[in-house]
């Protein structure tokens, strides 16, 4: 699309959307894929139809983008939008005042579960899609699910469950649920909370749910403005609320420090009962920095000459045995995006891959990251000024007796102009160090939200 200086940055540069969807086979390689790299990757993201301004970065139609790995090579890219309803041209408030939940853009995550590749978002149901990317349609667990999901479900590593969670802006304003290993809906359960606010993500240990109420709050006037509906509530709270997974909607909350959290590293139960719960914090400060940047009305306090806008790695240590909270910085670099190996979901671990962008204008520079947690360790792979990193999503190896780093992190990296983008493979084991390999695209990706990798099954 044409940009002029007036273009919206989550319409420009490294954001902007592409116009058309395309297949392209036998993608250039730098370098060596590790033979076991035998699946897709695949990758979502806001990417409005051409010609569109949906108001916020937020808000775009859902495009999936996939690479196909298989022997050493990298056999396609392609890439979808997911067709929703609201591709279609259908309103999301019907005209009975009711939400149509298919009405949405499927544009934040893309997770395997059962056998079926889902689509997410977090006002919305998930979408079904095809290896190759095409849209099936909305699922409702037959008729089960009647909330939003969340586009940040959690698979227990040992149970195969996957548990998520909806808000909404009407009662029922947060439900719980689980489904089963094999793809059943069994469990939902409405948590009382003071109100609708933005619950983004959540976390999961081997024993509870844990649920971030934090005061990013629905407002009615912002949504008859068709602007963003969410924004800062001084007067809201914040509070973190610890759920034993066996007794699904008892919740014990805690209060904390006013902040806001988009996404969780990952939770743990440790060898004192405590609820563990590492996440990328942001001060009220921060942001009433970040929030206009992404196409929303000013959130937050009055931002402060110290606040950059990003978030830091950050622990909250609740105890449900004296009902104390301990705060704890993990980090002043700031980060987004964190992620861990999947098999570690819930459980103790010790690092966590991020992705940062350091300083402003002509002088910011992009990484990726790797927090070690028992050496209070940060490393980070420098990729300069010109290209911005994509989520890194962890990849094991193929060794039953594997360490927990001991795999691989793929990233799509975009340059800042928006005109390349590269499949980047890290060695987890030695992130600051050359890349394994490095995919050639075939178009600028615009940089987006979430993605997953999803293994070839065994022969």
């Amino acid at each position: 699309m044409t940009t002029t200086e007036g273009t919206p940055g989550y319409l420009r540069g490294h954001l902007a959307p592409v116009a058309d969807e395309i297949t392209v086979r036998d993608l250039p390689v730098t370098g060596a894929l590790p033979p076991e790299l035998c699946g897709r990757y695949l990758r979502n993201g806001p990417n409005p139809l051409p010609g569109e301004d949906p108001g916020h970065w937020f808000a775009g139609h859902g495009m999936l983008h996939g690479v196909r790995l298989r022997d050493g090579r990298a056999e396609w890219y392609r890439n979808r939008w997911v067709r929703t309803r609201q591709l279609e041209g259908h309103p999301f408030v019907r005209p009975e005042g009711t939400f149509d939940l298919t009405a949405v853009p499927a544009n934040t995550h893309v997770v395997e579960h059962a056998g079926r590749i889902l689509a997410l978002v977090e006002n919305g149901l998930p979408h079904v899609v095809t290896p190759q990317l095409d849209t099936v349609g909305a699922e409702d667990f037959g008729g089960r699910l009647t909330t939003a999901m969340t586009a940040h479900p959690k698979t227990d590593p040992q149970t195969g469950d996957l548990h998520f969670f909806g808000y909404g802006m009407v009662p029922p304003y947060l439900t719980y649920h689980r489904l089963s290993a094999s793809g059943e809906l069994v469990t939902s359960a409405e948590i009382a909370v003071g109100g609708p606010t933005m619950m983004h993500d959540f976390a999961v240990t081997d024993r509870h749910a844990v649920f971030l109420d934090l005061p990013m709050a629905f407002s009615i006037e912002a949504a008859m403005r068709g602007g963003m509906p969410f924004g800062w509530d001084d007067g809201y709270g914040a509070r973190l609320g610890v759920m034993p997974l066996d007794r699904p909607g008892e919740v014990r909350w805690f209060e904390v420090d006013p902040c806001y959290v988009f996404h969780v590293a990952n939770a743990c139960t440790d060898e004192r009962g405590r609820v563990v719960v590492d996440g990328a914090r942001y001060t009220p400060a921060d942001v009433a920095v970040v929030w206009p940047s992404l196409g929303g009305d000013p959130a937050g306090p009055a931002a402060t000459a110290a606040a950059t806008g990003r978030a830091t790695l950050h622990r909250w240590t609740l105890d449900p045995a004296d009902g104390s909270v301990t705060e704890t910085a993990l980090s002043d670099t700031g980060c987004e995006f964190p992620t861990v190996d999947d098999a570690r979901v819930g459980r103790p671990y010790r690092y966590t891959y991020a992705v940062a962008d350091h300083g402003r204008g002509g002088d910011a520079r992009s990484a990726v990251l790797r927090h070690d947690r028992a050496r209070d360790e940060l490393v980070e792979h420098d990729l300069g000024r010109d290209v911005v990193a994509g989520e890194a999503v962890f990849v094991p190896s193929g060794d039953p007796d594997r360490a927990e780093d001991d795999g691989w992190l793929l990233s799509i990296t975009t340059s800042r102009d928006g005109a390349a983008s590269e499949l980047l493979v890290l060695d987890a084991r030695d992130v600051a160090g050359e890349p394994v390999a490095r995919v050639g695209l075939p178009r600028g990706v615009p940089t987006g939200f979430h993605g997953s990798w999803l293994a070839d099954a065994p022969a």
